[in-house]
């Protein structure tokens, strides 16, 4: 399936822009690996970086999202990767893990943090005792969630160029 890759209005209001530009990396970042092999997800472009995978950013941006949006904005408890006492990128350790179900995942998460988005206000700060929270507006969150999201889908264009070739412009 093709995910949508559409702006949202200029003439917008605040919220829909924010939640429409974040929506739109998320789907450049699944767009990225439509017709990618298993083998191919999971191929280190590299050296220096074992970890970056398309299945790599595709976990990694699962977790990001849970963090952000469930964790430090809502307080639930911190699970997952990154927060147990493993290695760094622990997220984004995922061999043997098939990209569809990694993508799964990630949709999953972007429909719970688009249902936490909808039901908070901007001016909304998190609730977690740690990391600043509190001082963390939901607004400050999209913002940076673009920012995240865009940036990961950048690496997933160069890293599905370093693979297969394929090249495309959203």
């Amino acid at each position: 399936m093709t995910a949508s890759r559409v702006r949202p209005p200029f003439d917008a209001d605040e919220r829909t822009q924010l939640v429409g530009y974040l929506d739109l990396q998320r789907a450049i970042v699944r767009w990225k690996c439509e017709g990618l092999s298993e083998a191919d997800a999971h191929c280190s472009v590299l050296p220096g970086s074992p970890y970056m995978t398309m299945a790599g950013v595709v976990s990694h941006m699962r977790w990001v999202e849970h963090c952000w949006f469930e964790v430090l904005l809502l307080g639930r408890p911190a699970v997952g990767p990154q927060f147990e006492d493993g290695p760094e990128a622990a997220d984004m350790m995922v061999e043997g893990v098939p990209l569809a179900q990694l993508l799964g995942e990630y949709e999953r998460q972007c429909e719970v943090s688009n249902e936490i988005t909808a039901s908070h206000g901007l001016d909304d700060v998190g609730k977690h005792p740690g990391y600043n929270a509190d001082r963390t507006s939901l607004r400050w969150i999209l913002l940076h969630m673009i920012e995240e999201t865009a940036r990961h889908a950048g690496h997933a264009d160069i890293i599905r160029e370093l693979v297969d070739g394929r090249k495309g412009y959203f």
